[in-house]
């Protein structure tokens, strides 16, 4: 771990770095969906709770393998989180979730683990619900957000047509929407939303 991942991982400037972005990047999961019908919501690698408040209404568990973040999201949600690999986590048959996040998780990994992480997630959907996961893209062109990309403590950007081609080994897609973060009208990180059902 360099120095970028140890200060990231501490709480405080963790949320001070993604607090200007952070509804940017959760934007498109709003304006395709109504969370208020989220009924059971798992929300993988969550960090300190950075998208707890959007599911006021939604059963909730949020699951971080940094302890640290789980503490500090349950003393400011007071909703249930949990200290856990999403690769070994295992919900029970009863307690499967209709609306499984993953926000900015998966170019952490390289793409036998995303797959492998994938098809575990799909195990704990009902027969109704979505996967929503929202990532970081990298460019074809040159530009900042390219840069950006490539600065980014996750060694696994992909391009569009990569992102797409894992996601739609494991999920039917309902969404497959590129967008834009940024600031003052520049394009910071150009991310995607996929949402995705069981694959019939």
């Amino acid at each position: 771990m360099d120095l970028t991942d140890t200060i990231l991982e501490q709480t405080f400037v963790y949320r001070l770095w993604q607090a200007p972005f952070a509804e940017q990047k959760f934007a498109a999961v709003l304006a395709n969906n109504d969370l208020e019908r989220a009924k059971r919501v798992l929300d993988v690698a969550c960090g300190p709770g950075t998208n707890t408040h959007h599911f006021a209404r939604s059963e909730y568990l949020g699951v971080d393998v940094n302890p640290r973040y789980i503490r500090n999201a349950r003393k400011r949600h007071g909703r249930e989180f949990s200290v856990a690999d999403v690769r070994t986590y295992r919900p029970a048959i009863s307690e499967r979730f209709d609306f499984i996040l993953v926000n900015s998780f998966l170019h952490h990994l390289d793409t036998k683990d995303v797959l492998e992480i994938l098809v575990h997630l799909r195990s704990f959907l009902t027969e109704e619900g979505n996967v929503h996961l929202l990532e970081l893209v990298l460019p074809e062109e040159r530009s900042l957000a390219r840069l950006l990309a490539r600065w980014d403590r996750g060694e696994y950007a992909r391009p569009l047509s990569e992102w797409r081609g894992i996601f739609t080994q494991v999920f039917e897609p309902v969404i497959f929407q590129p967008y834009p973060v940024g600031a003052m009208g520049v394009v910071l990180w150009n991310m995607v939303y996929f949402k995705g059902r069981s694959q019939k």
